[in-house]
């Protein structure tokens, strides 16, 4: 009966809801599968583009302190990408002497490391069609100076070395940093009702 009132909204008009094979038909067209009882992988018999690109955004503990997990969140949520992995850590030496292994040689690597440790991170994989790309703009400049506003660095970010958040700068970066910090049994593979009609070919 739910199901029937959400594609009652979500279809056109034209469409009639009255024959059980013509509606299935039509909403296996319009809805992901798994509303019909289904799984369907994305990009597959839908024609909508692969939305499974996956990358890792970190709230930092500077942004965590100041509280703002819940508003990094929903921007992500507002641009439509689907969470899969969520946690939050005190992360140990080791795993940022990991993630951070090409700057381990640097002179700021200690305070980094300070920093890191310095209180809790959250630390997500989101998805999405080109997530990763979108979220390092969304994220913007490692320089707040130099992020728009209207980025999370341009809002919230006071100087470089406390700017809020870290996000995947590429696809193989964000495969490595995402198998560093998640176990894959703590990902979720879920189908999100909105995802066929929120892409486009």
């Amino acid at each position: 009966m739910l199901q029937r009132c959400i594609f009652k909204r979500l279809l056109p008009q034209q469409y009639s809801l009255g024959n059980q094979e013509t509606t299935k038909s039509v909403l296996s067209a319009w809805l992901p599968s798994a509303l019909l009882g289904g799984h369907r992988a994305a990009g597959s018999k839908s024609g909508v583009p692969d939305v499974r690109e996956r990358t890792l955004i970190a709230v930092k503990p500077d942004g965590v302190q100041r509280r703002l997990v819940g508003q990094i969140i929903q921007r992500f949520e507002q641009r439509g990408f689907k969470l899969v992995g969520l946690k939050m850590l005190q992360v140990s030496d080791d795993l940022l002497s990991q993630h951070y292994c090409e700057l381990r040689t640097k002179p700021f690597y200690p305070r980094l490391l300070e920093y890191m440790t310095s209180g809790p991170v959250v630390v997500m994989v989101w998805e999405g069609h080109k997530v990763v790309q979108a979220s390092r703009t969304m994220v913007g400049h490692t320089n707040p100076l130099e992020a728009q506003a209207g980025t999370v660095r341009g809002d919230f970010s006071f100087h470089v070395s406390r700017n809020v958040v870290h996000a995947s700068d590429s696809l193989e970066g964000a495969q490595r940093e995402i198998q560093l910090w998640f176990q894959k049994k703590e990902l979720l593979n879920w189908d999100c009702f909105d995802q066929i009609l929120t892409c486009e070919v």
